[in-house]
């Protein structure tokens, strides 16, 4: 699924920090998440920069940071409890079109739709991609059970930057574009001139310079994006990343494949 993939990161690899949070939430709200604990959502006006600042904008604005065999005994996995979703929208809304395409991975007859609202500077957006995502596409995805929606909720302008330049892609290039930005996040991210980071990643998916500064001067694009991040924050209550609607129901935070599979299979 993942063709570019493997272009983009034969020019680097990194590894993500190990995480101790599981979600980039609002730092105001102390309720804790329905799988563990929940960094500081922007106020939605801070992606909302002219496009033309875009640019300069992602330059200086920085995302926030041989063991011995035991001895072979029988056990039982314990059963993982599905988790109470924090609320619960109306799926006809929740799936009604929006300024920007829809990007799925998936059979559109699925059974189950899980829309996730990510940012691509939070790391917990990141840990999901990297380490929850593929075990979501073997299991469920593959096998037609299961769609998946991804839709932008950007904290800030280095966000919506790398976004934006997903969006700028071939269309069957985006989901490989996010996927090389998410494994290569903390390059661009933290970087001193997110600028030029982002345009060597943008280079190898294609992007010439002037391509690369038409996707970020893009006006419409950018008004966009944030439409999508303003709706998802002010119809569907979305308040951190990753935040997952599973039918509707909302689950805030980064969830193992274990806790997505209690929630999934009852609705199978």
């Amino acid at each position: 699924m993942f063709r570019l993939t493997s272009r983009l990161t034969a020019a680097a690899s990194v590894s993500l920090l190990a995480l101790t949070l599981s979600a980039c939430a609002d730092s105001s709200d102390d309720t804790a998440n329905a799988s563990e604990p929940t960094e500081t959502v922007a106020p939605v006006e801070t992606a909302a920069a002219p496009a033309e600042m875009i640019v300069a904008q992602a330059e200086t604005t920085a995302a926030p940071a041989d063991t011995a065999t035991a001895p072979k005994t029988e056990t039982k996995a314990a059963a993982v409890k599905a988790p109470e979703p924090d609320g619960e929208v109306d799926v006809a809304k929740l799936m009604e079109a929006g300024p920007l395409k829809d990007m799925v991975i998936g059979d559109d007859s699925a059974p189950v739709t899980i829309v996730e609202y990510m940012s691509m500077t939070c790391p917990h957006c990141a840990a999901f991609h990297e380490t929850n995502l593929k075990p979501l596409i073997d299991k469920y995805i593959d096998s037609g059970k299961v769609r998946l929606v991804l839709r932008e909720f950007p904290f800030d302008p280095r966000a919506a930057a790398a976004i934006m330049l997903a969006r700028c892609a071939p269309e069957n290039q985006f989901f490989p574009m996010v996927d090389v930005l998410f494994q290569q996040q903390r390059n661009w991210a933290t970087a001193a001139d997110g600028r030029e980071a982002l345009l060597q990643i943008a280079r190898l998916a294609g992007f010439t310079q002037d391509s690369f500064e038409a996707c970020l001067t893009n006006q419409k694009l950018l008004d966009d994006v944030n439409a999508v991040r303003t709706k998802a924050a002010d119809e569907f209550g979305v308040q951190s990343t990753p935040t997952f609607f599973i039918n509707g129901k909302r689950y805030p935070g980064n969830m193992s494949i274990e806790i997505m599979s209690a929630i999934i299979d009852p609705l199978l």
